[in-house]
């Protein structure tokens, strides 16, 4: 099946552009105020689960691995999301003052109150409990150049269903990233465009990461996450991580890939446990999904989600939207990152089916859209690349 295929630094190229139009469009609609004004005001999508939400955020140093990118040890920045007993009402900022005065600083427009990005409303409250019990854990991996912060709606939508979610920012992979030691404003891997390495680099921190909280930094944690079993998602480069993970890390059971690409690492050998594919609706193809498919003997999936775009996983549409904010990228932009659907929507649908694809995998549940999709959700459209 022959199919166009695209670099992923075309992407990344395009997400950072979003970025910035969320962040610069944001920030004018205060320059064309004649008041003081607060900064404008987005919300992200409420949970639907029956759990309220807590998260917390930790730096994690593997002194056993060198940084490929920038050299040193290699870091990660975590963010935990995860069912807590009570809702105190208090809310986790959505970046870190110094993340969201790079980014307008880098539009300059360092003049502005950085209130813009750091209050966008979130519904996690920061450093409570967890509620009592195992929980199954859930690994994210962004995008290259894209953060974990990225993806909270979705994070927060698997905490409030009772999973515990790890969101990773692989240092030099995501930017604008506060570390302890200083802001990361720049994705040295995405200039080096080598994605399979990238791949296993991530994969072997996934392996890092889970060492870390059954005996290490977050041992704290040990006996509220299960990680004999996990699930993870990425969207584009974690993509890649999720399948490069699958073949490498035994404690990985069930992954989904948000329209990400396979490199040869990636496509040596079988994977024999569930992978899904959800694809983008705009007719760009990734390279390696044909050669994927044919090595999957577990429960695979490929899903084409209607409509969509590259992007519709993470939080940016929405905000845009809810921010009248559609007119700082052009059509085609838009649409190479959110499809024809309603962001809100978008968001839903791969909340919706991420919700039931791993409580059918983790937790054993019965879930219709992992079966029939379709009957759930007409957008998401079995694919048959066989047929």
């Amino acid at each position: 099946m022959q199919r166009p295929h695209r670099t992923i630094g075309a992407l990344a190229g395009a997400l950072s552009l979003a970025t910035v139009a969320a962040c610069g469009a944001e920030s004018a609609t205060l320059a064309g105020s004649d008041d003081e004004s607060p900064a404008p005001r987005a919300s992200l999508p409420a949970p639907t689960g029956e759990h309220p939400v807590g998260s917390t955020t930790h730096h994690l140093v593997d002194h056993e691995r060198e940084d490929p990118w920038a050299g040193g040890d290699r870091e990660l920045m975590v963010t935990l999301w995860y069912p807590t007993p009570t809702d105190t009402g208090e809310r986790a900022p959505y970046l870190t003052e110094a993340e969201a005065e790079a980014s307008l600083v880098a539009l300059g427009l360092d003049d502005l109150p950085v209130e813009s990005l750091v209050e966008v409303g979130t519904h996690s409250a920061p450093d409570v409990e967890p509620i009592d019990g195992e929980l199954p854990l859930v690994l994210f991996s962004p995008g290259a150049g894209v953060s974990r912060v990225w993806a909270t709606s979705l994070a927060e939508e698997l905490a409030s269903h009772g999973f515990a979610v790890a969101g990773i920012d692989h240092r030099h992979e995501a930017a604008p990233v506060e570390f302890p030691d200083g802001l990361v404003e720049e994705c040295t891997a995405c200039v080096t465009q080598d994605w399979d390495l990238g791949g296993v680099t991530r994969a072997a921190d996934v392996g890092f990461l889970l060492d870390e909280i059954d005996t290490g930094a977050l041992s704290a944690w040990s006996a509220a996450l299960d990680t004999d079993a996990v699930g993870m998602i990425g969207h584009s480069w974690g993509g890649t991580a999720v399948a490069q993970s699958l073949l490498d890390e035994e404690r990985v059971a069930a992954g989904i890939n948000l329209d990400g690409p396979y490199h040869a690492s990636q496509l040596e050998g079988e994977i024999d446990r569930p992978l899904a594919l959800l694809t983008n609706d705009q007719g760009h193809a990734w390279e390696g999904w044909d050669e994927r498919w044919d090595g999957l003997t577990g429960d695979r999936r490929w899903i084409r989600v209607t409509d969509s775009g590259h992007s519709n996983a993470l939080d940016r549409g929405v905000l845009m939207d809810r921010l009248d904010l559609r007119d700082v990228l052009t059509p085609e932009q838009w649409r190479a990152q959110f499809g024809d659907l309603d962001p809100e929507h978008g968001v839903r649908l791969v909340r919706d089916y991420s919700t039931g694809y791993f409580d059918h995998h983790l937790r054993g549940g019965a879930q219709p859209i992992v079966d029939d999709p379709q009957s759930v959700h007409p957008e998401l459209v079995v694919v048959d690349p066989e047929g």
